[in-house]
């Protein structure tokens, strides 16, 4: 398991464009999700045990800011060929298994992934109502093993900011996660495990 962090793509970058297959067999785009306060890009995965260790903490955060207008996605680019169980058939029973009310999208090109510079699995990016990027990196500071509970604190502070008007702090920390699993051959030139 290497551990990668976020690239922190820079703030105010527009959310780049996408049209994925969903795991209920419809298309999302990002204008389908487009017309809130926030929308949350989160690039996640099914095996990886960073997201499975905050996986509850997604549903909630769903559950707590998107009757506040809150838009979220999860989208999955890793290379099945390599990593069967993150398939889109799996994908579905993983939504199910962890309660997952959002679309959970299955970027197989990789293109997506490649387009907002994503490096790991968690790695999140907020965009406001302008689909302009406010917030990226870690939901908190709890990862597998390290005792600090997962609360969600990071990303909450940041949506609590966007829904009440308040400008979101700009010292934001990145993200770890297990790497996204590249097709071989493919891999971006700002990919660059860290190994912490």
């Amino acid at each position: 398991m290497v551990k990668t962090a976020s690239t922190m793509l820079p703030l105010g970058t527009r959310a780049p464009d996408f049209r994925l297959p969903n795991i209920d067999g419809s298309e999302v785009s990002l204008a389908d999700l487009s017309g809130g306060k926030a929308l949350v890009v989160m690039f996640i995965c099914n095996h990886c045990p960073f997201v499975k260790h905050i996986a509850s903490q997604l549903v909630s955060l769903y559950n707590d800011y998107r009757p506040k207008g809150v838009h979220f996605v999860g989208i999955s680019s890793n290379d099945i060929s390599t990593h069967p169980d993150d398939s889109p058939e799996a994908m579905k029973i993983e939504a199910k298994t962890q309660g997952y009310q959002f679309p959970y999208l299955y970027d197989q090109s990789q293109a997506v992934a490649k387009s907002y510079h994503a490096a790991c699995t968690p790695d999140i990016f907020v965009f406001d109502e302008s689909l302009k990027l406010v917030y990226r990196g870690q939901i908190d500071d709890s990862r597998p093993r390290n005792g600090e509970p997962v609360t969600g604190a990071d990303l909450r502070a940041a949506l609590d900011a966007i829904v009440s008007g308040a400008p979101v702090p700009e010292k934001q920390t990145p993200s770890i996660g297990c790497n996204i699993k590249w097709i071989q051959g493919s891999e971006p030139e700002y990919f660059n495990p860290t190994g912490v």
